[in-house]
């Protein structure tokens, strides 16, 4: 009948299984949130930076193309960073569905066998 060994294993596996889930997700988002931080300190740094520079602007042209040069450089920046954490927000939604992937996968056989 029942096999309590085999489904205490399987409980066991499967917490096992959550618990180190559970753990990547939490270093997914703790990398997220350290490469977030460091774009805000550079991109503080930037402005502080510019407005320095800004402060010894002699002529409009001068102004005119500190101004364009910063706004390029912070375009630029933003778009980079933009794209890296999506990157790392796609790489930690594969981690996060890797455990439920093969289970899903086996659903997926059993229900497209049985509407056949």
């Amino acid at each position: 009948m029942f096999n309590f060994d085999e489904i205490s294993r399987k409980n066991k596996e499967a917490f096992d299984t959550a618990l180190r889930s559970y753990s990547e997700i939490a270093k997914g988002f703790q990398a997220i949130a350290t490469e977030t931080g460091d774009y805000s300190k550079k991109s503080f740094e930037d402005l502080t930076s510019f407005f320095e520079q800004l402060v010894g602007v002699k002529s409009v042209e001068s102004l005119y193309e500190l101004q364009t040069k910063f706004a390029k450089s912070s375009y630029e920046g933003f778009v980079a960073e933009a794209t890296k954490i999506s990157s790392m927000y796609a790489d930690l939604a594969k981690t996060a569905y890797k455990p439920y992937e093969a289970p899903v996968a086996r659903a997926t056989a059993v229900v497209t066998s049985a509407a056949a």
